[in-house]
C-alpha cells in the first residue's frame, strides 16, 4: 500500500511506505543530520560543480525541525514531520535560484529617465564648447576685443604682439589669464579626480582597509608646500606652458625631455581615465563600450576644440556638481539601506578594516606610515600642484593672490571628494560583508564594485543611476578634456614653436590648436580599444605616470630651490632617475600580474549570498590566498615611486656638478628661485612689482624684440 502526500504550498512528492511512518522519518532525519554533520565538520574541499552557499546555509536550520519531530508519536505527528523533512531536503537541495549572470543583468535596469539625465549632462557639456566657442567669440568680434590677422599683419611691431599675446593662444590656453577663483578650484578638482579615482579609491579601501585614506593629511601637506615654494614662482612669471620655465631655468634639452615624458604619459593615461567608467556604463547598460566610448570622446573633443580652456573649466565646473551629488547620494542611501552609520562603522571594525598605515620604516610594505606622509606627500606634488595641468589653471588667474585662494579651495574641496570615496568603500563592505561579489564574480573587475554597489542602493529609484554614471564620466570627461588642452599647450608652446623662424598669425594658431586636440581626441577613441585588447596596457600607463613623474619633480625642486645646479647635472639626474624608475616599476607591475607579488588583504566572506556562483573558484579565491613571503626592491610601496625619482635625480645632479661644474648665480634671474631662497643670491639691485606691470614690461621687451628680428 502507498500514499500520496500533498499539502497547500507544497508539491506532491514521490510514495512513500506507510508501513512504519515513525521508521521512516527517523530514517529521513538520521540521514539528513549525518549530511549536516559531514557538511559541517569534515575539513572543507572545493566541490567541482557549481554550489550555492546559502543552499549549505539553508541546511542548518533543519535539524531544529528533526528534533521537534524526533517527540512525536502520533501517526499524525510523524506525517506532517515527513512531509517537513521532505519539504525542507527539497528546499535544500531543489529551489532554483539566481545564478551570477542572471543576477548581474537582472542589476542593470538602466531606465528611460537615467538615460535622458546621462545625455543631459553630454548636451550641457556641448553647449558650454559652443558658446565660448562661437557665441562669445563672436559678442568679443563685435566689440573689437579680439584681434584680427588685417589689425596685426604680420606680427611685427608692439601694437600687433600685445594683440597676440593677448588673443587666440592666450584666450585658448589660459582664458585670457581672467578665470575666476572658484570655477577654476573646481576644474582642479574634476581634472584631478578621475574615473579611475572614483571607482578605485572606493575598491582601494574595500579590499585593504582605510590605511589609504591617510593620503588626505598629505593633501593638505602638499598643498601647504605648493603654496609657499611652487606656487609663486610660475604665478610671478606667468608662462603659457610649465616647460618654458624649464628653458628659463636650464635649457632647451630639458625642456624637450620634460615635453616629451608628459605627452607620452598623457598618451598612456588618457584613454584608460576612459575605458575604466566605459566600463561601468557596459555593466549597468550592458551597452558595448565600442558604442557610448566614440559618443563621448567626440562630444568632448568638440567642446574642448571650439571652446578652448574657458569651455572646459565650466564644464568641469557642472561635471564637479554631478560627482559630488553622485557620489553623496550612494553614501547617503547605502548608508540608509544597512541601517545607519553606527551599522557601517561596526561591520568595518569586525573586520578590521578600521586600520592605520603600519608604523615600520620598511619601504617594501605596502602603505607604511612613512611612505604615506612622505612618499604621499611628494607624489601629490608633483601629480596635483607642480605639473602643466595644474599650473596651466592657475595661470589662467589674474594674480598670485588669486591663484593662492584657488589653492586652498581646491585642497578643501579635494579632500572632502576623496573622504566620501573612502567612506563609500566603508559602505560597501557594510552592505557585502556576508556575500562578496568580486571572489563570486558578480563583479568582473574589482572597480566594478562601487557601479554593483549603486545598481543596488538606487537602482530602484529613476534617474539615480543616471546621476552616478554621469559622475563616472564627469571625472572621465574633465580628464581627457584638461588632457587634451594641455597636450595642445605643449605642443604648440613647447615642440613647434620653438622651431618657427616666423610668429604664427591668429588664424594659424587657431587652426593649429584644434588640429592638435581633435588629433588626440580621435586617437583616444582608437587607443581605447587597444587597451580593452591589451589589459597590460593598464598596467603600462600605471608605470609610465611613476616614472614620468619622479624625474620631473627633481627638475621642477632643483629649478626652484637649488639655484646652483645646472643643467647638463639636470640632465643626468633626471635621465638616471628615469632609468632606474622604469626599471624598478616594470619589473614590479611585471611581478604583481604574474603572482609574485602578493599583499595583505582584508577578510570577506561568501557566506551569505542568496546566488549561485563557482563555489570552487570563489573557496580557491577566499582560502588560497597568501601574500608573498619574500621581499625586494620590487616590493617596494607605490607611494615611493615618485618620491624614489625626485631624489635619485637631486642626489645625481649634486654629484654630477663636480664633473660638470656650478650654475653661476649671479647670472641667475632671481624670479625663476623660489622666494625663500633668494636670501642665498647674490644682491642685485631689483624691486618687486605688480603682475600687471611685470606683464606688461613683458610684453613691450618681446614687441621690441620682434621689431628688430623683422628687420
Amino acid at each position: 500500500m502507498s500514499t500520496t502526500i500533498k499539502e497547500a504550498g507544497t508539491t506532491t512528492m514521490d510514495p512513500l511506505p506507510s508501513t512504519d511512518s515513525t521508521s521512516t522519518v527517523a530514517n529521513a532525519i538520521t540521514q539528513t543530520v549525518q549530511f549536516i554533520i559531514s557538511s559541517t565538520t569534515s575539513t572543507p574541499k572545493p566541490p567541482s560543480s557549481s554550489h550555492s552557499i546559502a543552499s549549505t546555509a539553508s541546511l542548518t536550520t533543519m535539524p531544529t525541525t528533526a528534533a521537534a519531530t524526533t517527540a512525536a508519536t502520533t501517526a499524525e505527528l510523524a506525517s506532517a514531520a515527513t512531509t517537513a523533512a521532505t519539504t525542507t531536503a527539497t528546499a535544500a537541495i531543489g529551489i532554483e535560484k539566481l545564478s551570477v549572470s542572471d543576477l548581474s543583468t537582472a542589476l542593470q535596469h538602466f531606465g528611460i529617465v537615467d538615460y535622458i539625465v546621462f545625455i543631459a549632462m553630454l548636451v550641457v557639456c556641448a553647449v558650454i564648447g559652443f558658446y565660448f566657442g562661437f557665441i562669445e567669440k563672436k559678442q568679443k568680434k563685435e566689440k573689437g576685443q579680439v584681434p584680427t590677422d588685417e589689425k596685426d599683419g604680420d606680427g611685427a611691431g608692439a601694437a600687433g604682439n600685445e594683440e597676440r599675446r593677448g588673443s587666440e593662444a592666450l584666450d585658448y590656453l589660459v582664458g585670457g589669464r581672467k578665470m575666476k577663483v572658484f570655477p577654476v578650484a573646481l576644474s582642479l578638482v574634476a581634472s584631478f579626480v578621475s574615473g579611475i579615482s572614483l571607482l578605485g579609491t572606493s575598491t582601494e579601501i574595500y579590499v585593504y582597509g582605510t590605511q589609504y585614506a591617510f593620503i588626505l593629511i598629505t593633501l593638505a601637506i602638499s598643498g601647504l608646500i605648493s603654496w609657499y615654494i611652487f606656487l609663486p614662482v610660475f604665478c610671478n612669471l606667468q608662462l603659457t606652458s610649465s616647460y618654458e620655465y624649464f628653458e628659463r631655468r636650464y635649457d632647451s634639452s630639458i625642456r624637450n625631455f620634460g615635453s616629451v615624458l608628459f605627452i607620452i604619459s598623457m598618451l598612456l593615461w588618457l584613454p584608460v581615465a576612459m575605458y575604466v567608467p566605459a566600463l561601468t556604463y557596459n555593466q549597468v547598460t550592458g551597452t558595448s563600450i565600442h558604442v557610448i566610448t566614440p559618443i563621448v570622446c567626440i562630444i568632448c573633443t568638440f567642446y574642448t576644440c571650439v571652446g578652448g580652456l574657458k569651455a572646459v573649466i565650466w564644464t568641469d565646473v557642472v561635471q564637479s556638481f554631478v560627482m559630488y551629488g553622485s557620489i553623496l547620494t550612494v553614501c547617503i542611501k547605502g548608508t540608509y539601506d544597512v541601517g545607519g552609520l553606527s551599522v557601517v562603522l561596526q561591520r568595518n571594525q569586525e573586520s578590521g578594516r578600521l586600520n592605520a598605515p603600519e608604523w615600520t620604516w620598511d619601504p617594501t610594505v605596502r602603505l607604511s606610515m612613512l611612505s604615506v606622509i612622505v612618499g604621499g606627500t611628494l607624489h601629490k606634488i608633483q601629480s596635483s600642484d607642480v605639473n602643466q595641468v595644474s599650473i596651466q589653471r592657475f595661470l589662467s588667474l589674474p594674480s598670485y593672490r588669486h591663484a593662492k585662494w584657488t589653492m586652498f579651495i581646491f585642497t578643501v574641496l579635494l579632500i572632502f571628494l576623496l573622504s566620501c570615496c573612502c567612506y563609500m568603500g566603508l559602505v560597501s563592505y557594510a552592505v557585502y560583508h556576508d556575500c562578496d561579489p568580486i571572489s563570486t564574480k558578480l563583479a568582473k573587475a574589482s572597480d566594478q564594485l562601487p557601479s554593483l554597489l549603486m545598481m543596488r542602493t538606487l537602482g530602484s529609484i529613476p534617474g539615480l543611476p543616471g546621476l552616478f554614471v554621469s559622475g563616472v564620466f564627469s571625472a572621465a570627461l574633465s580628464s581627457l578634456s584638461t588632457g587634451l588642452n594641455s597636450l595642445a599647450c605643449v605642443i604648440s608652446q613647447d615642440m613647434i614653436r620653438p622651431l618657427l623662424k616666423k610668429p604664427l598669425t591668429e588664424r594659424q594658431i587657431a587652426i593649429l590648436l584644434r588640429a592638435i586636440v581633435v588629433f588626440f581626441g580621435f586617437s583616444c577613441m582608437g587607443l581605447v580599444n587597444i587597451v580593452e585588447k591589451l589589459g597590460m596596457v593598464l598596467q603600462l600607463a600605471t608605470t609610465t605616470s611613476a616614472v614620468s613623474m619622479g624625474p620631473l619633480l627633481g627638475i621642477y625642486a632643483i629649478g626652484v630651490c637649488l639655484p646652483w645646479i645646472n643643467a647638463k647635472s639636470v640632465l643626468t639626474g633626471s635621465c638616471v632617475s628615469f632609468i632606474t624608475l622604469a626599471w624598478i616599476c616594470l619589473k614590479s607591475q611585471l611581478a604583481q600580474m604574474s603572482g609574485e607579488i602578493r599583499y595583505p588583504k582584508m577578510p570577506v566572506s561568501v557566506t551569505g549570498c542568496n546566488y549561485t556562483f563557482d563555489y570552487a573558484t570563489a573557496w580557491e579565491t577566499i582560502h588560497n590566498y597568501t601574500p608573498s613571503p619574500e621581499r625586494n626592491i620590487y616590493h617596494l610601496s607605490f607611494f615611493w615611486y615618485t618620491a624614489l625619482g625626485g631624489v635619485i635625480c637631486t642626489v645625481v645632479a649634486l654629484l654630477a656638478s663636480f664633473v660638470f661644474g656650478w650654475q653661476d648665480v649671479s647670472q641667475l634671474d632671481p624670479a625663476l628661485i623660489t622666494p625663500c631662497m633668494r636670501r642665498f643670491l647674490p644682491k642685485q639691485n631689483y624691486q618687486a612689482i605688480g603682475l600687471q606691470e611685470l606683464f606688461s614690461l613683458k610684453t613691450k621687451a618681446e614687441a621690441k624684440k620682434v621689431a628688430e628680428s623683422s628687420e
